[in-house]
């Protein structure tokens, strides 16, 4: 027998059959256009952006003041840096949202059915010290919501904040030692110091669809759900009013398989309209016991949560696994398999052996998952996902392929190959018109453009350097907070940081942290500027590409947002990255950095 077939017969599944079958799979979903293949939202299209949660004809008097702090975003990195900030005793502190209210990317999106797919004892950020305890596992968008607003009212963040508003610039007054910010509402105000939280995720995308713009029926986009149109609510009440509608969504990713379920059940016909099927895993929500809660909640223990999670996720397993989820189970399965390997064969290349394994093998449980749940057979093999789990964002749901049993729930995949049109009654797939009431965009955000782009604005830096022309090679920074010549800008993000993608609220919590406690460092030593080197900046970017580079959405990977839709992202990609010894050892790097009093790499002046 051929070692191949030996190999096979041992494992369960036949691993070259299976890199055979995901290479076709993805080729056949390759686009030389890459992001150009996605619409931006405006022009014609900005009525996608309309605010259906905020009320209508706000209008204020512009501001012409000084602040402390500005933070740009008011979802969880704003959040965080202004609590942290609060914590270290700094007042003077305004957000800016174009929002009406805080939460970020749960502001906006309120589909039915959305909910966060990391768990919300580690998902929610300071949940000891606002005394939230979470009503379930993973916790839904409106309880997430409530948690940022509770955030805002316990940390007096509302006080001075600016909502409505759009940044649409921010420039270095040298003679000053300032910022200063201009809106979208006359505001021409200066800061001290400022942050930039506006995150990875809120410009929602369209698809370039020949004929997107001629269909005369109702559509929007998932993160701007139309309630008064569907009836229902984000707490998930019956959509009555799609009781008689021809409904298509559009798109398959983590917020469709949310939505989907509750679609399902309220319309008279729903087409689920598929390019590459998400991987669903076992969710197994369930309601988080009080009593049991109370044994948890000692001092300190949403930090031990976190701390552990990262540790697992990061291959440091622990004894004892506190979050037990999708993602600790596949850092676990890959640990275990690992160290059944004999001493001698520990080679990377064998271990890179061990960690396809055991990727091979739960994605095998997970297309299995698809036959036990789905009636249809034909409908099932569609649903199967044939790529790696960490090609794509890891789904977990309990009602996506459940919903596909639903009279009326039909799935049409188009092969790889996206819709072929969009006309005035519908959308056309391999040459079928299916005519409906309603077009649903379930097409995700912006990722891969550049910053300017997502964040509506260019930092201008010292002696007019744009943030784009720094950033024109790549990402250059320290810890991915501090920038050369962007002296008292912050940023709130993970690149270049730990980089922890499967919970980024670890990542805000710690870079909040670290920018408050800079910033107070730099009023108790009286210090108008605060800048990092050129050397410590350089040093940091040299240490980063020491790395393994990214682990996510490697190219040989169906196309999606993890690697750029399968297109060479270029030389400047290399650097977004973290840490190279991982997000566990950047956190303890970090908080030594911080304890130390020397902010190393830094000037005060």
């Amino acid at each position: 027998m051929a070692d191949g077939q030996e190999d096979a017969q041992a494992l369960g599944f036949d691993p070259t059959a299976l890199r055979q079958k995901y290479r076709q799979e993805r080729d056949k979903r390759l686009r030389e256009e890459g992001n150009e293949q996605y619409i931006e939202v405006k022009g014609d299209f900005a009525h996608f952006l309309d605010d259906p949660y905020a009320e209508p004809g706000f209008t204020r008097d512009p501001l012409f003041d000084e602040v402390e702090v500005v933070l740009v975003g008011g979802g969880f990195g704003g959040l965080l840096a202004g609590a942290r900030l609060r914590q270290a005793g700094i007042e003077d502190i305004r957000i800016i949202d174009p929002a009406s209210d805080f939460g970020g990317t749960w502001y906006w999106n309120r589909y039915p059915g959305a909910q966060c797919d990391t768990a919300s004892m580690i998902y929610m950020p300071l949940l000891e010290e606002t005394g939230h305890m979470p009503s379930e596992k993973y916790a839904h968008a409106p309880e997430i919501l409530e948690q940022c607003q509770r955030i805002g009212r316990q940390y007096g963040l509302y006080d001075n904040a600016l909502f409505h508003t759009e940044v649409e610039d921010l420039s270095w007054e040298e003679a000053q030692s300032r910022w200063m910010i201009r809106t979208n509402r006359g505001d021409a105000f200066t800061a001290s110091f400022i942050g930039l939280g506006t995150g990875p995720l809120h410009v929602p995308k369209l698809p370039g669809i020949p004929g997107i713009e001629d269909f005369k029926g109702h559509a929007f986009h998932t993160s701007r759900w139309d309630y008064d149109y569907t009836g229902g609510d984000p707490r998930g009440g019956l959509m009555e009013k799609l009781a008689d509608k021809r409904v298509a969504i559009i798109g398959t990713g983590a917020t469709s398989v949310q939505a989907v379920p509750h679609l399902a059940r309220a319309c008279q016909t729903l087409y689920v309209v598929q390019r590459t099927p998400s991987s669903v895993d076992v969710r197994a929500n369930a309601p988080i016991d009080p009593e049991w809660f109370k044994s948890v909640a000692e001092p300190g223990w949403q930090q031990r949560w976190l701390e552990n999670f990262t540790a697992n996720q990061g291959g440091n397993i622990t004894e004892v696994d506190l979050v037990m989820d999708g993602w600790t189970d596949l850092s676990r399965r890959i640990r275990s398999r690992i160290n059944e390997l004999p001493p001698e064969d520990r080679t990377p290349f064998k271990m890179l052996a061990a960690f396809e394994d055991s990727d091979f093998e739960k994605m095998e449980e997970i297309r299995a998952r698809v036959d036990s749940i789905v009636a249809d057979t034909e409908t099932a093999q569609k649903l199967k996902a044939w790529y790696r789990q960490l090609c794509k964002r890891p789904c977990f749901h309990d009602a996506y392929l459940q919903a596909f049993n639903t009279p009326g729930t039909h799935l049409v995949d188009t092969d790889g190959k996206g819709v072929e049109a969009i006309t005035e009654k519908g959308f056309v797939v391999a040459g079928v018109e299916y005519e409906v009431d309603c077009i649903i965009y379930a097409s995700g955000f912006e990722v891969g453009t550049p910053f300017e782009q997502r964040a509506g604005f260019d930092l201008t830096g010292r002696g007019g350097l744009k943030l784009s022309e720094a950033w024109a090679e790549g990402m250059k920074s320290l810890h991915g907070i501090h920038v050369r010549d962007f002296p008292n800008a912050f940023f709130v993000q993970p690149t270049q940081g730990a980089n922890l993608i499967s919970n980024i609220p670890h990542n805000l919590t710690e870079s909040g942290r670290t920018i408050a406690m800079t910033i107070r460092h730099a009023l108790d030593v009286g210090a108008k500027e605060v800048e990092v080197t050129p050397e410590a900046q350089a040093a940091w970017v040299d240490l980063l590409l020491t790395g393994m580079g990214r682990m996510l959405g490697a190219p040989d990977c169906t196309p999606g947002y993890y690697n750029n839709e399968g297109q060479d992202p270029g030389p400047a990609a290399q650097l977004n990255v973290g840490y190279p010894q991982g997000a566990s050892a950047f956190f303890k790097y970090i908080d030594g950095w911080r304890a130390s009093g020397a902010f190393e790499g830094l000037t005060f002046r």
